[in-house]
């Protein structure tokens, strides 16, 4: 959570700083200069180089979800969370098993398959 605070600061401070930029506007094709302009541009821009950051965001995130999973096996039953992650994967429509790049570079959970295999672990 701190770290998000930090990126989300970052990036307000980054707009901040742009904002009175005319050549960011210009850059962009934008004539006419404001702060509505400004803020649109941005949240354009920002993914372009979010890019290179999302397979770190998402393995911080997955490493999370696994020390939840291990958390809540350690306070209810493992095959009871394995019936209710596979009943939530299809009950959503979600795959079982993932492209592995894909999913390493954008997903945000691991694979449900990943997830069991841990759980069973914990379980058996």
């Amino acid at each position: 959570m701190a770290l998000m605070f930090t990126v989300s600061l970052a990036l307000l401070w980054i707009l901040g700083q742009l904002v009175d930029q005319p050549a960011f506007y210009a850059g962009l094709g934008v004539s006419t200069p404001s702060t509505a302009a400004a803020l649109l541009l941005f949240f354009l821009v920002v993914p372009v180089f979010a890019f290179y950051v999302q397979p770190l965001m998402s393995r911080v995130s997955r490493r999370h979800e696994f020390e939840a999973d291990a958390y809540a096996a350690a306070h209810a039953s493992a095959p009871d969370l394995i019936r209710a992650l596979v009943r939530l994967y299809r009950d959503n429509a979600a795959t079982l098993t993932p492209d592995p790049l894909y999913s390493a570079f954008y997903d945000s959970h691991p694979p449900a398959a990943t997830r069991i295999a841990r759980l069973q672990e914990v379980a058996g």
